[in-house]
């Protein structure tokens, strides 16, 4: 934006001469007209804002002029992308994943069975959910590191939000029938942003407020976990922080188990050890991987021969054998649950794929190859679907089995089936072995997950470069500490778009100046050389500007123009 002193009035617009400055104010400066723009079709021009906002890339060019076979063919290996990557499939290939699926089914076997406690389903649910999600999301998901599963946070956060409508121990059956419902939903929800090409609205949940949230939530996740590792029998069903510490400390001199606590800091030592050491020596990625496994065969060992259950050890008791059953028929399509049900899910969706992308997006760009955002939504999306029919809740990317994963050389994801068999193998042979399993150690193994969530490095960074962002940070991170999970990612959201909003109407402007001996102008706050162009002030805005903004625009260009009376 430009503004210039004359003695006697020009044409409609004046431009700045793309040569360094040497000004004669007493000859007039070039002018140059701006002529009309060509007459538009308002329907073609509606059709092609559609079609740069949902198809910029174009995905149907690849099929123009195609046969009909070769059309099916790409279109197969569109939707399937194991029809792609399978045809070079190799030996050497299968090592890597096989070596990649074995570890990371030892780190995701105890997990599942403490997050189902989070989603306050029992634990065979928790090892359904990583058997036929991850076979779905093997032919599907076009990312080669991400491990599929339950996650904590998801976890977290579809039990909080499923025991506002429901009692879990009151009414057990329907609570697991609202649970599926959720997950189809969620599933429904996944799918339909993948192939309506609507992934971009994900990114309306800032990455900063994603960081506080996920803060927010690890801090609550490991409260919650309090409760197991100290033996407390009766605990709060809130969530915030408050009420967590008025339970632990209420209970210190009656209802905490001394065994259990033994047990539980024990391992939550050496499982944080066991971490330590996989950070500081990338070499040593198995022994935290492993050590989780580790420590729940021997603390069921302990359990057993010295008999703790019988001194108020609470242990996991009986895991139902098998692999999923049915639950097409538990999943409600009719009545008033459906609208809770469709609630819950379209939350826990969106949270999931957030997460599940930028892990993918992250190992991608390390790794050199493109992950697509829609086809990733498209199977997170059916793979869901699909465990909602086959008794799981809502899976997706977890970030601890996907570095796991990435470190343990996987080439592909078949990873995710050697991880998947295995885990079948547990719900036909192994789950009996886990009955004198003490909780104390799964909340060791949870705690121990999700302190890495906490990441108080991004969130001094945000600071560094946008108080705005360090805001909506503190804000999803304290929302979710001191309410509830809900609470925080309202906050997150109505932050996130409370500054897109802002960005909009109070765009920045930035007085622009000539560097010396070039034709370039730069920012006179970032640029002290910069030079202001005798008798011209040139104005950036760096935003489009639009209704809601051209008052604020207008006045700062008064005011730019004012400061140096042009």
């Amino acid at each position: 934006m430009v503004h210039q002193k004359r003695d006697e009035a020009t044409a409609d617009e004046t431009s700045i001469s793309t040569q360094p400055p040497s000004y004669n104010l007493s000859q007039a400066p070039p002018v140059y007209k701006v002529g009309y723009p060509p007459q538009k079709n308002l329907t073609t021009e509606f059709t092609n804002t559609l079609r740069e906002t949902f198809f910029h890339d174009n995905p149907l060019k690849q099929y123009k002029d195609q046969s009909g076979s070769t059309k099916f063919k790409m279109g197969l290996q569109f939707l399937f992308p194991v029809f792609d990557w399978g045809r070079t499939y190799n030996l050497s290939k299968f090592k890597g994943d096989l070596i990649a699926g074995l570890t990371i089914a030892s780190l995701c076997i105890p997990q599942d069975i403490g997050y189902s406690k989070l989603a306050y389903l029992d634990p065979q649910y928790g090892l359904y959910s990583s058997f036929v999600p991850p076979l779905i999301y093997a032919a599907m998901g076009s990312s080669r590191d991400i491990a599929i599963g339950p996650v904590a946070v998801v976890s977290l956060l579809i039990g909080s939000l499923l025991q506002n409508e429901v009692d879990h121990e009151k009414n057990k059956e329907e609570y697991l029938c609202l649970a599926f419902t959720a997950t189809f939903f969620a599933g429904i929800t996944q799918a339909a942003l993948g192939f309506l090409r609507l992934g971009f609205l994900i990114e309306f949940l800032s990455h900063a407020a994603i960081v506080g949230f996920m803060g927010g939530a690890a801090i609550t996740i490991a409260l919650q976990q309090l409760k197991y590792v100290l033996g407390i029998r009766n605990f709060t069903k809130e969530t915030d922080i408050i009420s967590v510490m008025k339970s632990v400390w209420g209970s210190v001199h009656h209802g905490w188990n001394w065994q259990t606590v033994v047990i539980g800091f024990s391992f939550l030592a050496f499982l944080l050890l066991a971490k330590y050491i996989g950070k500081r020596n990338k070499k040593y990625f198995w022994v935290p991987a492993i050590a989780p496994i580790t420590s729940v065969i021997l603390a069921t060992l302990f359990v057993y021969l010295f008999r703790a259950d019988k001194h108020g050890v609470q242990i996991v008791n009986n895991i139902k054998k098998g692999i999923n059953p049915s639950s097409l028929h538990k999943i409600y399509f009719t009545g008033p649950f459906v609208a809770k049900g469709f609630k819950i899910g379209v939350v826990c969706g969106m949270i999931g794929l957030t997460e599940a992308v930028a892990i993918g997006r992250t190992f991608a760009a390390v790794k050199g190859y493109q992950l697509d955002g829609n086809k990733e939504m498209v199977a997170l999306g059916t793979m869901n679907i699909v465990g909602s029919m086959t008794s799981c809740y809502v899976t997706t990317g977890s970030f601890s089995r996907s570095a796991v994963n990435f470190m343990a050389g996987c080439r592909t994801p078949v990873s995710n089936v050697v991880m998947s068999m295995v885990v079948l193998l547990t719900l036909l042979v192994i789950t009996p072995l886990f009955k004198y399993t003490p909780n104390a150690i799964l909340g060791s193994i949870i705690i121990s997950a999700v302190i890495g969530l906490v990441d108080y490095e991004a969130a001094i960074l945000i600071w560094k470069v946008d108080k705005m962002d360090f805001i909506a940070c503190m804000g999803a991170f304290f929302g979710v500490v001191f309410k509830s999970v809900e609470i925080g990612l309202l906050i997150a959201v109505s932050i996130s778009f409370a500054k897109i909003l802002l960005q909009v109407t109070r765009p920045r402007t930035a007085l622009l100046g000539n560097l010396p001996g070039t034709t370039i102008y730069r920012n006179t706050d970032q640029y002290p050389d910069a030079r202001h162009v005798p008798g011209v002030v040139i104005v950036r805005v760096d935003s489009a500007i639009y209704f809601s903004n051209s008052n604020y625009i207008r006045e700062r260009y008064k005011y730019k123009t004012t400061m140096f009376h042009v």
